[in-house]
């Protein structure tokens, strides 16, 4: 690879795996409290609930509706465990890559992404202790047959414990009748969307809540900070001074820190 693009240094896009490696606090003292509390309180308040239903069966909706609750405490706590493992040294870790964004004198934006996978693959084979491959589908939007075997994948991955997977046009930019199109969009499975929203998300009433969002200005940030990350990788290779490479980093750290909807 290095002599075929003739480089030595790659920026890849990649995920450090497990995520648990480089969250330790926020697993510990969100979601691991989160599910310990939970788990605590339904416990207690169950053994309370199932005596007195004995003696009042007018109590036995409460206690169903608690035990429902409690079930999915239980579900919020596999969820995020399944992407927590232990970690002792280096050869724990696996980097996942799924964008070669540049090399020596490129910027690979130009490469539709089946090059990207297909290329990335080679790299993985390479070194399958630390690189792990990242799966993939072409689906045509236009082929009934195409688009069910990818929500099977999806249905059949999410269900193993998969988080999902990330839509994307077959080109890096691809442009539609309204300019640039979303350049991604994450899929999530339903259990892994308990980690985000909350143990009781899939309840009705706060699935009518989620319903109701606007995602208008997610996409906005979305898409400039995308222009502006290409922009820094251009102005990098062109091997311009590293104050107008940053001018485009500090401008996607502040469109970071613009407050946007927790619920997205």
């Amino acid at each position: 690879m290095w002599e075929t693009l003739k480089t030595d240094w790659l920026c890849l896009d990649a995920e450090l795996m497990p995520w648990s490696a480089k969250a330790q606090e926020l697993l510990r003292r969100q979601y691991a409290a989160v599910g310990a509390s939970a788990r605590a309180a339904f416990r207690e308040s169950l053994n309370g609930l199932s005596q007195a239903a004995s003696q009042d069966p007018d109590i036995s909706h409460l206690r169903d509706r608690v035990l429902e609750r409690s079930a999915l405490a239980d579900g919020f706590v596999v969820a995020y465990r399944r992407y927590c493992w232990s970690v002792r040294s280096l050869d724990d870790l696996k980097l996942v890559p799924f964008h070669l964004l540049a090399s020596e004198g490129r910027v690979h934006v130009d490469r539709d992404h089946l090059w990207h996978m297909q290329t990335l693959g080679s790299l993985c084979v390479a070194d399958p202790r630390l690189l792990l491959l990242t799966k993939y589908h072409q689906v045509d939007l236009f082929d009934a047959v195409s688009q069910s075997k990818a929500i099977d994948w999806w249905c059949e991955h999410t269900e193993r414990g998969g988080e999902g997977m990330v839509v994307k046009p077959v080109n890096f930019i691809a442009k539609g009748r309204r300019g640039i199109v979303q350049p991604s969009m994450k899929c999530r499975g339903r259990e892994y969307l308990r980690i985000i929203y909350g143990p009781e998300y899939t309840l009705p009433r706060h699935l009518d809540r989620l319903r109701s969002r606007g995602l208008g200005r997610k996409r906005s940030l979305a898409q400039r900070e995308f222009a502006l990350g290409i922009e820094a990788l251009e102005r990098f290779v062109r091997r311009e001074p590293l104050r107008r490479v940053h001018e485009c980093v500090f401008g996607v750290l502040a469109l970071e820190s613009e407050p946007v909807d927790p619920r997205l």
